[in-house]
């Protein structure tokens, strides 16, 4: 404790990054969203995943949301945008997601914890945070803020948590932009970052077609960014360093809301409703 204030910004990003971002999975890789959402009557966990997480921007077209999430290859939001919406309102879907996410987080954590006077500190200092920063410029970010926030501090955790984690993904985006890198771009490179080789066969764009993967690949060489045999070049390692920095040094302005020692406190009540939700593989 009593030892935020003295770390540069982007280390606090980073640091709250790797706490909140277990408490955002849940979402992706635990039951209970997906079945709140099946429940609706999304036929396949990509409806009810573009559905959920596009619907704070209101009925926009598959454009909007491909522009907004940046990562999906051309035509794959249009396979669920704004079809999705014909019979299930954007409403519905994002009720669905909050209840299936808390109840996994309820699950995951147990009574003891979900119940704890930490986990409502935690809820209302992430709160705090998450609902001041400027939205200008961040789509993901900005239509998060237009929901309600949840009062049961479960909910308001997992709403906050990914509120900061659009937010980040919002000056990711940016950051990604700056250096010229697309969304097909950014997979190749986390893929080589994590030492997946050949990096075509990580599971975010391994489904491509292999001629696109190739005019990817191939421009990405042309640009230095990889070797002929698909590695990083130095270039390349530069380039995604990076970006990785000036994605932390934008996620900062949050932060700023809370002071020094509200910081080690968010920090340390954290601290282990992470750790259960990583023990747990957020599942």
């Amino acid at each position: 404790m009593g030892t935020t204030h003295r770390q540069p910004p982007t280390h606090i990003a980073r640091r709250m990054f790797d706490l909140l971002e277990p408490i955002c999975l849940v979402t992706f890789l635990a039951d209970e969203c997906n079945e709140e959402l099946a429940a609706l009557g999304h036929r396949t966990y990509w409806d009810g995943y573009f559905a959920s997480r596009a619907a704070p921007l209101g009925r926009v077209e598959a454009q909007v949301v491909h522009a907004a999430f940046y990562s999906f290859a051309d035509g794959e939001a249009a396979r669920h945008i704004p079809s999705v919406w014909e019979t299930i309102p954007p409403a519905a879907s994002v009720a669905a997601r909050k209840r299936g996410s808390t109840a996994s987080l309820r699950r995951i954590l147990g009574d003891e914890l979900a119940g704890s006077p930490g986990l409502v500190r935690a809820a209302d200092l992430t709160t705090e945070a998450a609902t001041n920063a400027p939205t200008e410029g961040r789509v993901m970010y900005a239509g998060m803020r237009t929901l309600e926030v949840p009062g049961d501090p479960v909910a308001r955790l997992w709403h906050s948590a990914t509120m900061l984690r659009e937010h980040r993904g919002d000056g990711h985006i940016a950051a990604l932009v700056g250096a010229r890198i697309g969304g097909t771009e950014a997979h190749v490179l986390s893929a080589l970052e994590q030492g997946i080789h050949p990096p075509e066969s990580f599971g975010r764009i391994h489904h491509l077609p292999k001629k696109r993967l190739a005019a990817v690949l191939d421009g990405m060489r042309e640009r230095g960014l990889i070797d002929i045999d698909g590695h990083f070049t130095d270039v390349g390692r530069a380039t995604k360093q990076g970006i990785e920095t000036l994605t932390d040094e934008l996620a900062t302005p949050p932060y700023e809301a809370l002071s020094p020692a509200e910081l080690d406190e968010l920090i340390a009540e954290l601290e282990p409703i992470t750790a259960t939700l990583v023990a747990a593989g957020s599942r």
